[in-house]
């Protein structure tokens, strides 16, 4: 078993303590929390200059702490109920994103754990996904554009061009079809088969 290493991008995080307290267009790292009762304490590492007094300052940097109910999910509780400890996790805003970093056996738990953070309203990107080895290093996964038809190829080139997969997103899908000269309905057919190609070798499933 040589497992993964995930990083997801989460943006708009629901009831985000660490996004909330931060200032407009700063970050946060080190993000760590415990439970304390009916109530979790998070901390964080910041060189922004917070409202509350820092817990302890070196540096240039304070470590800050806050607290909320243990009834108000939030992404990293998502993450965590599917039994898979976060590895780290940084925090920005303006736009609000966490980025979370998972270490996980196979990439098989990230389709359930992305599909539950997307039911919060969030727009969920697997950033990084590495694969480990029985060794001393990582093998990044390698994925083959040979599979892609020439036509999967041009419809992930353009919606890449036209912004499709930023956030926020640049494009909608009707003006990526357009582009293309196809109806929308045939370019979400194009992006999903694409997308299962590109998947089939991460997750080594064998699809065709």
């Amino acid at each position: 078993m040589t497992g993964v290493r995930a990083r997801l991008s989460i943006a708009d995080p629901p009831n985000c303590p660490v996004v909330a307290d931060l200032p407009a267009g700063t970050t946060a790292s080190d993000v760590r929390w415990t439970g304390a009762g009916d109530r979790v304490v998070e901390q964080y590492a910041s060189s922004a200059s917070v409202g509350d007094e820092p817990v302890f300052e070196a540096d240039g940097d304070g470590v800050y702490r806050i607290e909320r109910e243990r009834s108000e999910t939030c992404a990293c509780d998502v993450i965590e109920s599917f039994g898979h400890p976060i590895a780290d996790v940084s925090a920005s805003t303006d736009p609000d994103r966490l980025a979370v970093t998972l270490l996980l056996p196979s990439p098989e738990p990230l389709v359930e754990i992305i599909a539950a953070l997307e039911e919060l309203g969030t727009t969920v990107k697997l950033e990084c996904l590495v694969r480990g080895e029985s060794g001393d290093g990582a093998d990044p996964v390698v994925v083959d554009r040979g599979r892609l038809t020439d036509r999967q190829r041009e419809v992930l080139e353009v919606a890449h061009e036209l912004g499709y997969f930023a956030y926020p997103r640049e494009a909608s899908a009707d003006e990526v079809a357009e582009e293309l000269g196809i109806v929308r309905s045939t370019f979400a057919e194009h992006l999903a088969a694409a997308q299962r190609r590109l998947l089939a070798d991460v997750l080594e499933t064998g699809t065709h």
